[in-house]
């Protein structure tokens, strides 16, 4: 079934965000994705009619406005606010820096709060729905030796879900969260790792989880675009774990 909606997302240029805004487009649905890199977005686009490109920096003050105006400039409305943009750095606390910490806290919490906000005019008018991208990683009681920081983001992103949705609630809008487990991305081959020892990582990984394989951006995209559907429309506050049962274990 082809159901149009207009749709931002954020990180649209590789992985998990790549394959959300194809999902969308091919149901027919417009698509604007944002990115700092010009180049991975016109990939993302390429052969799809349905996407449009913006680059950006969704941690720059006005980047916000510059956003939901370039997408009710281009297609008047907005359904579904993807808030999937997120940058990481391991490191345990004696090495952490400021930059460090700050650029993650900046992409991964302040960028959803500061994009959401402004947002939620035009998202009232169409009863529309954000989805924050997580991560399993930092489900439950679970700790997160060394990468602590990310997982603090996103826990803080999982609290923003369940009171927003709450609060807009009264406004027609729906807040839902998505957290991948471990999902085959081509992320670490992006940040550095040869692809050697990131195959080595995901082989690793593997044995670990229950459903013994790792999941795939075509996934996590499937339940983005389900979520954000009228029939999905009782759900809300929720963030659901797609990682093969490993956040259980």
């Amino acid at each position: 079934m082809s159901t149009s909606q207009a749709v931002i997302i954020t990180g649209g240029g590789t992985g998990i965000g790549r394959s959300v805004a194809r999902a969308f487009a091919a149901r027919g649905s417009s698509v604007l994705i944002v990115g700092r890199s010009a180049e991975p977005l016109a990939e993302t686009a390429e052969g799809h009619a349905g996407i449009r490109t913006l680059t950006a920096d969704i941690t720059k003050p006005d980047a916000p406005t510059t956003i939901v105006d370039a997408a009710l400039d281009e297609f008047g409305r907005v359904d579904v606010l993807v808030n999937n943009a997120g940058t990481g750095g391991f490191g345990a606390l004696p090495e952490l820096d400021p930059g460090t910490v700050g650029a993650q806290f900046d992409t991964n919490l302040l960028a959803p709060v500061f994009l959401t906000q402004r947002a939620v005019s035009a998202l009232s008018e169409t009863g529309g729905t954000v989805v924050n991208v997580s991560t399993a990683g930092s489900l439950g009681l679970r700790s997160w030796p060394g990468n602590a920081i990310y997982g603090a983001s996103k826990v803080a992103l999982d609290f923003l879900t369940r009171s927003w949705a709450v609060e807009l609630a009264p406004q027609g809008i729906r807040v839902v969260g998505i957290a991948p487990g471990i999902v085959d991305t081509g992320v670490g081959v992006r940040a550095g790792m040869s692809q050697e020892v990131y195959d080595g990582f995901l082989a690793q990984m593997k044995s670990q989880i229950p459903s013994k394989r790792v999941g795939t951006p075509e996934e996590i995209a499937w339940w983005i675009v389900q979520l954000s559907q009228p029939e999905a429309a009782y759900v809300n506050g929720a963030v659901l774990a797609v990682d093969g049962a490993l956040s259980i274990t």
